[in-house]
């Protein structure tokens, strides 16, 4: 990283790229990920009306699917990135989930769409990986967590439009469509990377694929305080959004009866995200990661507790939901970046492997919770309510551990 330049943001390892196409592109990346998923939101009736599934809740496979492979796939991504370099890695993962978009469109049955949704998670959990292993290689600190913000909220904005992108395609052509859209967006964004992106990672600082070696960098990676400790705590709040997604659909349209009016108030919710993120971005310098983030992560405990509090009353109406529902997306987008960079901090040397198992963990918990969460819908929204005060209170309780209590203090060096 470049400390010293006269302009303090760019990093000499992205260019030729200058700052705002780096982050452009590291968004453009990892938007790959919230497209393939919250653009199939509005085509869940229609997908179960094409393969003849009577249960509802079965349909949310099309979205836990794809996460698992998305989970599963990042344990290797980083180790393989790690030796190989960056760029190898990134552009066959992002091959893989344009093959696996193809497979999509002519799945002739409901497993096979499972396995191409999987396949596309698995190419995604590359895009993922090196993206952040990438501006780890580029920037750290403070500077990574403003970096990762400015992604955050161009990546965070696609969950935004997603779903009424997907309503729309639905207007004019089958549900199928939907994967010819995520193909072109896939094999636009690898041309961009294989033509600007430069590799990050010198041979110098590249490691073994040797099991010691890998099974050492895991180690390193699980048994740090802080990095295990955030990652845990990110599945746990991620849990509760999971569960909020694969449950989206039924909730607005089977309780609150919007119908197709369901994507615009999903963009409504979600556009909290797009905000937080700006102004993580905008004030993380000044403030720190730490005082950002565990007031976020104290608001989104009280909106899981107020949620959870009105529906045992019984007065939870759509305009009061959709201000919580806003308000926990707007407290996840204020924990996610910097989460994320408070787990990696200690882990630059290794950054390839750190962010592949703190991916993979964060995204297996919330997977679980998720999915568990999830699958309890039964028309209201009590199981959600109930699951996302309990998931929030266990995050809560894991940083306050790793942190021994000093919460919203910054630290001046990373704890291990």
């Amino acid at each position: 990283m470049s400390d010293v330049n006269a302009d303090d943001w760019v990093s000499s390892g992205h260019r030729p790229m200058g700052f705002p196409e780096f982050v452009v592109v590291i968004a453009s990346i990892m938007a790959l990920n919230p497209l393939a998923m919250d653009m199939m939101l509005p085509a869940l009736p229609n997908i179960g009306a094409a393969f003849g599934i009577p249960n509802a809740n079965h349909l949310q496979l099309v979205l836990s699917t794809f996460l698992i492979g998305f989970g599963a796939g990042q344990f290797v991504m980083g180790p393989l990135s790690d030796r190989f370099g960056r760029r190898p890695v990134l552009l066959g993962g992002m091959a893989v989930y344009a093959v696996a978009s193809v497979l999509a469109v002519a799945a002739p049955s409901f497993e096979t769409l499972l396995l191409a949704r999987a396949l596309q998670g698995l190419g995604t959990s590359a895009t993922r990986v090196i993206a952040t292993s990438i501006v780890r290689d580029c920037y750290a600190g403070r500077r990574m967590a403003s970096v990762m913000s400015l992604a955050m909220m161009i990546f965070i904005a696609v969950p935004v439009i997603a779903p009424s992108f997907g309503q729309a395609v639905l207007l004019v052509t089958q549900w199928r469509g939907i994967f010819v859209v995520l193909m072109l967006y896939g094999v636009l964004a690898l041309a961009w990377s294989v033509l600007r992106l430069p590799e990050t990672l010198p041979e110098s600082e590249r490691r073994s694929l040797a099991p010691a070696d890998v099974l050492s960098a895991f180690r390193q990676t699980v048994t740090n305080r802080q990095t295990i400790g955030y990652a845990t705590a990110a599945g746990a709040v991620m849990g509760a959004l999971f569960a909020f997604v694969f449950s989206a659909q039924q909730v607005f349209t089977g309780i609150y009866h919007l119908g197709h009016y369901f994507p615009l108030a999903f963009a409504a919710i979600a556009a909290g995200t797009a905000i937080a993120g700006f102004l993580n971005a905008r004030f993380v310098g000044t403030l720190g990661m730490r005082v950002i983030s565990h007031g976020a992560l104290t608001l989104y405990t009280a909106v899981a507790g107020v949620m959870l509090l009105t529906e045992i009353l019984g007065v939870l109406p759509l305009p009061l939901f959709m201000v919580l529902s806003a308000l926990m997306m707007f407290s996840f987008g204020m924990m996610v970046a910097n989460f994320t960079a408070l787990a990696m901090e200690p882990q630059g040397h290794i950054a390839g492997t750190a962010s592949s198992l703190y991916g993979s963990i964060t995204t297996l918990i919330g997977i679980a919770v998720g999915t568990a969460i999830g699958q309890s819908f039964d028309g209201t929204l009590l199981p959600f309510s109930i699951g996302f005060f309990l998931s929030t209170l266990a995050a809560l309780a894991i940083v306050v551990v790793v942190e021994k209590g000093r919460l919203f203090k910054p630290h001046h060096r990373p704890i291990v």
